[in-house]
């Protein structure tokens, strides 16, 4: 079936079930999204619930899931907040699927949620945290923003996550280490590149999940660097949830596909990059 068939097919739906027409355009867009990334989210569904190959999902279990992760991977977490997306389609599993489908849906999609590290948590619970936040385990993680020159051209090294984003290299930086070390490390093993730091970019915290722990809980504090590299072939190493690293070069890493909290890092380190770039020759008319 074709994408405009798909939409045709919604906007009969909509006006039977008497939709807004204010919402006309999330549910169009949302549809789009989800048939053009099919493939990855499909992937995403396999890694999570392994025993659970595609085509032993029902149909409607399998394309709930499918909305899902469309609305937790690439919609705007302002406007769907993850826990959102995740009760919406829990929801739609237990009215139109078996009695097992809400549990079901509920595991493939939190168990996603927590591999993100569990975006917005900590929106609704701010004075929850802020009470338990300085008992709370810190595990420390440096990353880098690696970028390299080539014939006159700046180009930025990512990795890709098997949830369909490209993101910043990083790991955990270990008790010997400061996290300017263990961001070269990580960098070394994760793409097989010898960085240079040029400068610090920021940090990030969130809360995850540790259940080796007291508590269940631990906080990451990720500090993130801009550094310089010698343009070389990227080597993935055997870090767990990539599958790619590439060079991309800096005028396209506008329309790839990051994560909110990683673009507060890597617009920063691009407006600094952008500086760095040497001006080209204006053509004048003679």
């Amino acid at each position: 079936m074709s994408i405009d068939e798909c939409l045709s097919r919604l906007s009969d739906y909509a006006k039977e079930f008497g939709a807004r027409d204010s919402d006309s355009a999330f549910m169009q867009d949302l549809l789009k999204t989800a048939i053009g990334k099919q493939q990855e989210i499909d992937k995403v569904i396999e890694k999570a619930a392994p025993e659970w190959p595609l085509d032993r999902i029902s149909a409607i279990d399998r394309n709930i899931l499918r909305l899902g992760l469309t609305e937790l991977l690439y919609a705007d977490r302002t406007q769907v907040p993850a826990k959102v997306a995740i009760n919406e389609a829990i929801e739609l599993a237990k009215t139109f699927g078996s009695n097992s489908s809400g549990r079901f849906v509920n595991g493939v999609l939190g168990a996603v949620y927590v591999e993100l590290g569990e975006p917005g948590k900590a929106e609704g619970n701010a004075r929850k945290q802020n009470t338990k936040s300085s008992k709370m385990p810190t595990e420390h993680l440096a990353g880098a923003v690696v970028y390299a020159r080539s014939e006159g051209d700046i180009y930025l090294a990512f990795v890709h996550d098997i949830f369909g984003h490209w993101t910043i290299s990083k790991g955990k930086v270990e008790p010997d280490e400061d996290v300017k070390t263990g961001a070269i490390r990580e960098i070394k093993e994760e793409m097989g590149l010898d960085i240079k730091i040029v400068q610090e970019l920021g940090v990030n915290e969130y809360v995850a999940n540790d259940s080796k722990i007291d508590g269940g809980k631990k906080r990451k504090r990720v500090t993130y660097f801009l550094a310089e590299s010698g343009f070389t072939e990227l080597r993935l190493g055997p870090s767990g949830g990539l599958d790619d690293a590439q060079w991309f070069p800096l005028a396209s890493v506008g329309d790839l596909n990051f994560y909110d909290d990683t673009l507060k890092i890597i617009v920063p380190a691009i407006n600094e990059l952008a500086k760095k770039a040497p001006k080209k020759p204006e053509n004048r008319d003679r």
